[in-house]
């Protein structure tokens, strides 16, 4: 990483503090300042990336990113998927077919030393994973870092070890191994109590707990409901040369216009099938029949179909590196 980071780097760190979706209240207007940090941070930063889990967030980003790239004349940043070998097939089928069809390249960040100890014991998830048998650099997390003093913990990634081996420590490696300066996120302001509070672009300056970097957010001001009206609005007709222009809102899983498919569509099929919210394939739910975008948005959880004993520890990982 770059001695003197972030003394290159001239943001505006205050910039949405004390703001939530409510201070844009059309989507134009969300969708004006998810162009402007975009910019931004392309501009602003030597080497961003930006993360992407395949989920309609990340994926909304990544449209902002491509588009702010294309008519400002600027470089598409690699994109960094985490890896954490309990994906849904259809999730990296997603993501391969996207990062072709939108000429992307992308980073696969690993924990190989816990993928490679899984392998050779044939582990399911739940089963557990002996620390000692792991590299120094892993029980060095475990023990020095989290103070977990069991000798083993399941092979789950919604647990508090779990989840810091298998994204936080694969995703500081990969921020280090590739000199990452600005790790661009589609995390929003409504989607969680530990993320309320932050801003446009946030420091992780701490070189004791993850690679110095700066998180560029450009969808904060963006609610559950508003990324799907940018979807169907906005980036679908965009995309899909069939699609109407003017937009349209599918009402049932196959009610799309003629000649489309969900495979032409730059969602995940997940969430036509039920799914709001896309975690681990074991502890991750469908929360209704209906697609995503037409449950009730406003009187549901988003992330009801997640295991909560990870929601409940999201404070503390957001602490250690955790988006």
């Amino acid at each position: 990483m770059t001695e003197n980071f972030p003394d290159y780097v001239d943001v505006d760190y205050d910039d949405g503090d004390g703001e939530d979706p409510e201070d844009y209240p059309h989507i134009q207007d969300k969708i004006e300042k998810a162009i402007e940090v975009t910019r931004e941070g392309l501009e602003a930063y030597e080497n961003p990336a930006v993360m992407w889990t395949g989920g309609k967030d990340s994926t909304l980003t990544l449209y902002f990113i491509k588009e702010v790239a294309d008519r400002f004349d600027l470089e598409v940043p690699p994109a960094v998927f985490i890896d954490h070998y309990q994906h849904f097939d259809e999730i990296h089928d997603f993501v391969d077919h996207w990062a072709d069809e939108w000429d992307l390249e992308v980073i696969y960040a690993r924990n190989e030393d816990v993928g490679e100890y899984v392998d050779e014991h044939g582990l399911d998830p739940g089963d557990d994973i002996e620390i000692s048998e792991l590299s120094e650099h892993n029980q060095h997390h475990v023990r020095e870092i989290l103070e977990y003093e069991e000798d083993t913990f399941p092979f789950l990634l919604d647990t508090y070890v779990g989840n810091h081996l298998l994204k936080t420590v694969a995703l500081n490696d990969a921020l280090e191994e590739y000199d990452i300066d600005g790790v661009i996120s589609g995390v929003r302001w409504d989607e969680q109590e530990a993320r309320a509070d932050e801003t446009f672009f946030s420091p992780r300056h701490d070189p004791d707990i993850y690679p110095p970097h700066d998180r560029i957010q450009p969808i904060l001001q963006f609610d559950e409901a508003a990324v799907w009206d940018a979807f169907w609005n906005f980036v679908v007709p965009d995309t899909v040369d069939e699609f109407p222009e003017e937009g349209y809102v599918p009402q049932a899983d196959d009610d799309l216009p003629e000649g489309v498919t969900q495979a032409d569509i730059p969602i995940s099929p997940k969430y036509f099938a039920g799914f709001r919210s896309l975690g681990s394939e074991v502890s991750t739910e469908k929360s209704d029949e209906d697609p995503a975008w037409l449950q009730d948005l406003e009187g549901t959880t988003e992330r009801a179909g997640r295991a909560q004993d990870k929601e409940d520890l999201m404070e503390r990982l957001r602490d250690l590196g955790y988006m």
